[in-house]
């Protein structure tokens, strides 16, 4: 949120100003709703006391009347859907005030040196950002009191009580900050529930975030024909009022940003630029952990459950490998700010289980297909089984095409070898490939057109059976998973798109991985898985690369070329030479999943 060249048109009174412009577009909008009714009245008023007398006037009165009435049921039907749609909440976990006394305390204090009202509460989210939001609504609300077994309160009425909003904390921050470098960086958010507390711009907030949410309810599937006819309509309507407000509002958080960053510049402003360069290193180690650890252990139906404590050792690994980041890794002799967590393990087992359903779907509860693993089993029960598991898969692919053993296999062998992929990769294609069984469109992704560009037809025709192959298992899941969800499989998306698995996973971390780079994976798992069984390699993690093979306890950093050369060229010579130097013998069989 820092701000810089701010000129006269930022700061509070922008904000302000632009609200009320916010404001007046849906005063606007209430007269022109209104009109109508305001003229059925005086013609009505003019007919009753004789002023507007004729026949003229009458015709007048019974078209304006009925006209006015609809227009009014319009209008409410509208106000209604805006007044009861339920706004985006960000999904994040939250932190009650028992399980972080400390780190309250500390959002507290910064609230009163920076003079603004303290949030209401403190929630974290696995991201590399932080922000205040607005959970005033009702739909946002505590359960009853009867809900709740409070029976003091029971069958009173629940009052609308104006409340500051929430502070969202990446919590990557968490793990890899220090107190103080997150209290500088935590002072323009916090700053931020100044202006908010203006009764103007929390009003203009409301409108837009109610419009916002109309839109939401009203482009949702699975209606019937006369709902979708209604709801098309209230939906033109909150679009149209969304475009009048759009610009205004834009500019509205501009001001409340420039506002809260001016303030925060009393607080902690030298400590802050350094907390910024923070931010940055976090959110690489955050994405490379998440896309190059995290996903293949999702993908195998485990999820990590210490992420936040990972990014601590990606990061520490980053400054040990990147000269741009020395001297990071000294701050880690400071007091960090998981520290202000009560129970920090459980804390970050709950928002890894949240990463894992946000970007890659996974199941809410843990179970047998969904259960976590701690970093020091992550080589065993996921990296061995994951290479294992795509060496199968090839070779029932091979098994499939009918590839004869190789001819270096002086007998047959008591189990599958890499010699028989290399083989099948390095022939000449006398005959054609055999063709592709057929996947549904549901099932099939969508073909891409340089994939994969240079390879030969036995890589090609490999490279589509392994698309197709992987399709029908993430089809064949993904019915299991709609069978066991029973009748609500069927029912209508819920609001809340962490309760409907249809709507996961909300940020994808990567796009479907080409055929090439599923083939390639393959062949490599099954390098590796040969290693494992002839010299005693083993499985490893790396913490900015994923999984690893370690050959005599050092990681291996030069197979992937000599893998993409056989697939591109169907020259086995680099591999071969590969693996001459490793001691790895191809011919001899490897144990699969």
């Amino acid at each position: 949120m820092t701000v810089s060249g701010a000129g006269p048109d930022t700061g509070a009174p922008s904000a302000r100003a632009r609200a009320l412009a916010v404001l007046r577009v849906r005063s606007r909008a209430l007269a022109v709703a209104l009109l109508p009714a305001a003229a059925a009245v005086i013609l009505l008023a003019g007919g009753s006391t004789g002023h507007l007398p004729g026949p003229g006037w009458d015709l007048a009165r019974r078209i304006l009347t009925p006209v006015a009435v609809l227009v009014l049921l319009l209008a409410a039907g509208v106000a209604l859907v805006v007044a009861r749609a339920r706004p985006a909440v960000s999904p994040t976990v939250p932190i009650a005030e028992e399980a972080a006394p400390d780190l309250y305390r500390l959002v507290r204090d910064l609230a009163d040196r920076l003079g603004v009202p303290a949030p209401s509460a403190i929630a974290l989210t696995p991201d590399c950002d932080s922000w205040l939001e607005d959970r005033t609504h009702p739909a946002h609300a505590p359960p009853p009191p009867e809900e709740r077994g409070d029976t003091a309160l029971a069958g009173r009425p629940a009052r609308r009580v104006p409340a500051a909003p929430v502070l969202v904390i990446g919590s990557p921050f968490l793990w890899w900050m220090r107190v103080a470098e997150l209290r500088a960086l935590l002072a323009p958010v916090v700053a931020g529930t100044g202006p908010s507390a203006h009764p103007d711009i929390a009003a203009a907030r409301r409108f837009v975030r109610g419009l916002d949410a109309a839109v939401a309810v009203t482009s949702a599937p699975d209606r019937g024909p006369v709902f979708r006819a209604v709801l098309g309509g209230v939906g033109w309507v909150a679009r149209l009022l969304l475009h009048g407000s759009r610009v205004h509002a834009a500019e509205m958080e501009r001001g409340v940003a420039a506002a809260a960053a001016e303030r925060a510049k009393t607080v902690d402003y030298g400590l802050r630029i350094v907390a910024q360069e923070q931010v940055g290193l976090a959110y690489a180690g955050w994405d490379r952990l998440l896309t190059r650890v995290a996903l293949p252990a999702w993908r195998m139906g485990r999820w990590p459950a210490r992420l936040n404590a990972g990014v601590v050792s990606a990061l520490t690994e980053l400054s040990r490998r990147d000269r741009l980041a020395e001297g990071f890794a000294s701050r880690l002799g400071e007091r960090p700010a998981c520290d202000l967590l009560e129970e920090p393990g459980a804390v970050d087992e709950a928002t890894s289980l949240l990463a894992a359903r946000l970007f890659h779907g996974g199941p809410a509860e843990t179970g047998p297909d969904w259960s976590p693993v701690h970093w020091g089993d992550y080589p065993e029960e996921v990296v061995d089984r994951k290479w294992r598991a795509d060496a199968a898969r090839l070779h029932r692919i091979l098994d499939a095409l009918r590839v004869p053993p190789a001819d270096e296999e002086s007998r047959a062998p008591d189990g599958p070898t890499l010699a028989r992929v290399l083989t099948h990769l390095t022939a000449s294609p006398d005959l054609s490939p055999a063709p592709v069984p057929a996947v549904t469109a549901v099932e099939a992704p969508a073909p891409d057109e340089d994939d994969p560009a240079g390879g030969t037809a036995h890589s090609a025709a490999l490279a589509a059976r392994l698309t197709a192959e992987l399709a029908r298992e993430q089809a064949t899941a993904a019915t299991a998973a709609a069978v066991a969800a029973g009748p609500q499989g069927s029912a209508a998306p819920d609001p809340d798109p962490l309760r409907d698995d249809r709507a996961l996973p909300l940020f994808p971390l990567q796009p479907p991985r080409t055929g090439r780079e599923l083939l390639a994976d393959h062949i490599t798992a099954m390098v590796c898985c040969a290693a494992m069984d002839t010299v005693g390699a083993a499985p490893g993690l790396d913490w900015l690369d994923g999984p690893t093979l370690l050959v005599g306890g050092a990681r291996t950093t030069d197979l992937s070329p000599q893998v993409l050369t056989l697939i591109e060229d169907g020259d086995p010579s680099d591999l071969r030479n590969w693996l001459t130097r490793q001691g790895i013998r191809p011919e001899k069989p490897v144990r699969l999943a």
